[in-house]
């Protein structure tokens, strides 16, 4: 039998055991008066964090009465479960919100099972894992995902990567729920969709938090991909507050919402609670970074740039004057070598991780764009179009002479970072970390979240010297670019930015989608895969660009696929 069939009868039979078990969720426990106690799987199932010989199980149960369920796991090698290769029992308890999470080691690597949660004979869903290789892995095909907004839209991303069927595993690199009231931000379709936030306030405390990620967790598409394939996830700022730093966030007033401190806490305890992480210091549950090796093919390093080390945002409002951008105080202050995004902990450990890696790619999953993303300051303070600015490149290339005094002055303004909130905003910690990837003479990809477009770039550190490439990943639902600049076309908006920013090679600025990386030992290649709607259920998907970059020093840079 082939390895395709074989995939294929594998799949179907996961797929025939994930609907049947789906239909008995009804669980009887005993309660302390002898009463029986109806629980239901509501939330369905989720793996995480694999390795190459143990995985993280997850579910969740909806109790009727608030007392401790006994659950036991089951891990097997068939969609049957005849072969039970694993089981034990563990406590949903109200300590953890009802969420019941297992490290199940004892696994071969590069295997896939099923699992399972199951009280008598009552069963939860079925999932399907698959652990890391320890060796000889010839391909890993990662699925990365970012910026799910439950009341923008439908998560039809979701859906289609649960039927991609040869994904390895899922990378979410945050804001995988957002933290506003019902009628915060992109939700003005959220009543026509039924998909209106709960709770109906900005998330503050504890239970808030939880919530809303069980809203988010009753979705049957994001059920889905946590029930086809494992995940290995970060947050970024709307799992906390917008534009979070080490000790604040633009979305939070201590004066009516309490210490910030408080906020945090609440935010990360029922981020661990609720999704399928590996907390390797209980004492220190904000420390998220860690590395994931898939055999000697890729090093997967996860960063945390939002809340661990990370200073607080410059804003352009405070170098903007009568007489124009300030942009000498702009760049010492963008400069001042002080400034921390990773914090030298996490800095120290991922020089550690990639100097012991021996993996042919390194790969850094996290947030926020590292490219430099320079556009010239009118267009970033949107006081000029992107189309009324290339009218004014053409003119100055064909009519020099017809220029305006106020023309020139536009066009002699500095090109400046789009984002703070991104790399761009700590640039001696971006030399830092391209710095290290050069010394060490490593393949470096980055993945990238946090801005809802799709774009890729070539890393090049400030002596010119190319070092990687950066993939960033469209949103699930949460709007891009097109509803900022609403006025642009936004196909010829794109093609007029990977003009305008040296390192961009593509850019897609209207599309809701996701990034497939497939990773061999001889390249790396990314396809961006864009849903038709996320407005209805009913949509299609199509691969809308293909990139690659190959191994060597000679050849850190994205090239277009053969």
């Amino acid at each position: 039998m082939t390895a395709s069939v074989q995939r294929r009868r594998f799949f179907r039979s996961f797929g025939s055991v994930t609907v049947l078990a789906s239909c008995g969720v009804l669980l009887q426990a005993c309660g302390s008066d002898g009463e029986s106690q109806e629980v239901t799987f509501t939330h369905g199932v989720a793996s995480g964090d694999p390795l190459a010989d143990r995985v993280i199980l997850w579910t969740r149960i909806a109790p009727k009465k608030i007392e401790p369920v006994e659950l036991k796991w089951q891990i097997a090698t068939d969609a049957g479960f005849a072969d039970i290769l694993r089981s034990g029992t563990v406590l949903a308890t109200a300590d953890t919100d009802f969420t019941a999470k297992v490290d199940a080691a004892g696994l071969a690597p590069a295997r896939s099972y099923f699992y399972r949660f199951v009280f008598n004979e009552t069963r939860s869903p079925a999932g399907r894992l698959r652990t890391l290789p320890a060796a000889g892995v010839a391909q890993v095909k990662l699925a990365v995902f970012s910026c799910a907004n439950y009341p923008a839209g439908f998560f039809n991303v979701y859906a289609d990567a649960a039927r991609l069927g040869d994904i390895d595993c899922a990378v979410h690199l945050g804001d995988y729920l957002y933290e506003y009231a019902k009628d915060g931000y992109a939700s003005e379709g959220a009543v026509a969709l039924g998909r209106v936030s709960e709770p109906a306030q900005e998330l503050i405390t504890l239970t808030d938090y939880r919530r809303r990620h069980a809203q988010y967790r009753s979705d049957p598409d994001l059920q889905a991909l946590h029930a086809a394939v494992p995940m290995i996830a970060v947050w970024d700022d709307h799992e906390i507050a917008n534009d979070a730093w080490r000790d604040g966030a633009e979305n939070h007033t201590p004066a009516t919402e309490g210490p910030f401190a408080a906020r945090r806490a609440a935010a990360i305890q029922a981020y661990h609670e609720w999704m399928p992480t590996r907390v390797a210091n209980p004492a220190q549950p904000d420390r998220i970074y860690r590395s994931f090796d898939f055999g000697d093919l890729v090093s997967l390093h996860m960063l945390d740039t939002r809340l661990i080390g990370r200073d607080k945002q410059l804003d352009f409002a405070n170098y903007v004057g009568a007489s124009g951008f300030d942009a000498a105080k702009f760049t010492g202050d963008l400069s001042n070598p002080a400034r921390q995004l990773l914090g030298a902990e996490q800095t120290a450990w991922l020089q550690q991780a990639m100097t012991a890696s021996r993996s042919q790619w390194q790969v850094l999953g996290q947030q926020v764009l590292m490219a430099r993303m320079l556009v010239p300051a009118p267009i970033v303070l949107q006081t000029i179009s992107v189309s009324q600015y290339g009218a004014l490149v053409a003119k100055a290339r064909t009519a020099p002479q017809s220029l305006t005094a106020t023309e020139q002055a536009v066009l002699a303004q500095p090109s400046i970072p789009y984002n703070l909130d991104a790399w761009d905003g700590y640039a001696v910690a971006r030399e830092t970390v391209l710095g290290m990837a050069a010394a060490l003479d490593r393949n470096l990809v980055v993945l990238a979240g946090d801005t809802h477009n799709a774009w890729a770039s070539d890393l090049i550190d400030l002596t010119g010297r190319p070092v990687g490439v950066e993939l960033g990943t469209p949103s699930v639902t949460s709007p891009g670019f097109e509803a900022i600049f609403v006025n642009e076309n936004p196909e010829q908006f794109a093609r007029a930015l990977e003009q305008l920013i040296d390192p961009l090679v593509y850019a897609d600025t209207s599309r809701r989608g996701y990034l497939v990386v497939t990773a061999t030992r001889t390249e790396v290649r990314a396809d961006w895969r864009y849903v038709t709607s996320i407005a209805s259920r009913t949509f299609s998907s199509s691969v809308g660009k293909s990139l690659r970059s190959l191994p060597g020093a000679g050849n850190r840079k994205l090239l277009p696929v053969a």
